[in-house]
């Protein structure tokens, strides 16, 4: 093997490329958002990762090999590169304690399969000033706390507690059990102004173009939108986020 593919290259902080870098960075034990793939690479190593991601439960996606090549800068990395978080998360037992602490009834934000790294850094930059005690993403088909987040955010990512889970329904089962409210920001809901939000409150945002998952929706107590007077049916995901959650600091005023 040439010295150069022995190397750990990292071309930022939150990407880790080279198969023996990601091989041992899974061992580890950090967190990782998720592990990067060529299309057709399977041979050597790339099956030892792909069976210690699996065991550990970390998400492979595969992507084009050009894909590969922009984002670690052409780097050698041997068609495999891991994501790695801009920020610690926390759990959901940190949030709810932050918020009896505080001796607080519990604001929570819920994101449902949010993809764009700008608009959960804006969430996160919105609900710090708004007290949010934290937020909650799911681990599959959500971005996670990477360096756009961070960015955005502004530097809210660090006084904001964000946790991440496997499964969100079962998560906001537990929250009722918590006695915490939890109201879903969609369409043909009752409006937003007319909802009493007192006591603990979660709130789950979903993306632009699904909104809210029907099975979420489902589950939760209240659905409530927000007015649409124009041609457009839908808002950007943080900024319908911020508008709700300023009505709630209102009423919690």
């Amino acid at each position: 093997m040439k010295n150069e593919d022995k190397k750990d290259f990292r071309t930022n902080d939150n990407l880790v490329v080279g198969r023996n870098a990601v091989i041992e960075l899974i061992k580890s034990g950090r967190e990782i958002e998720n592990i990067l793939i060529a299309k057709g690479e399977r041979e050597g190593s790339v099956s030892k990762i792909i069976a210690l991601a699996k065991e550990k439960g970390i998400v492979i996606k595969n992507v084009d090999k050009k894909k590969l090549d922009f984002i670690s800068a052409n780097a050698n990395h041997q068609g495999v590169a891991a994501n790695v978080p801009a920020h610690e998360y926390s759990t959901v037992d940190e949030i709810l304690e932050l918020a009896k602490s505080k001796d607080e009834a519990p604001f929570i934000i819920i994101c449902d399969e949010i993809e764009d790294s700008h608009n959960l850094g804006a969430i996160i930059r919105t609900a710090e000033a708004c007290g949010v005690h934290g937020i909650i993403i799911p681990k599959r088909r959500n971005v996670g706390l990477n360096f756009i987040v961070a960015k955005t955010s502004c530097g809210a990512l660090e006084y904001v507690h964000v946790a991440r889970v496997s499964n969100i329904s079962s998560t906001i089962d537990r929250l009722k059990k918590e006695n915490i409210w939890v109201y879903a920001a969609d369409m043909d809901g009752q409006p937003w102004n007319e909802t009493d939000f007192s006591g603990g409150v979660a709130l789950v945002v979903g993306s632009e173009g699904k909104g809210v998952g029907e099975h979420i929706k489902k589950n939760c107590d209240v659905t409530v939108s927000l007015p649409m007077k124009g041609k457009v049916n839908s808002l950007n995901a943080s900024v319908a986020a911020g508008i709700i959650m300023y009505e709630i600091v209102k009423q919690r005023l």
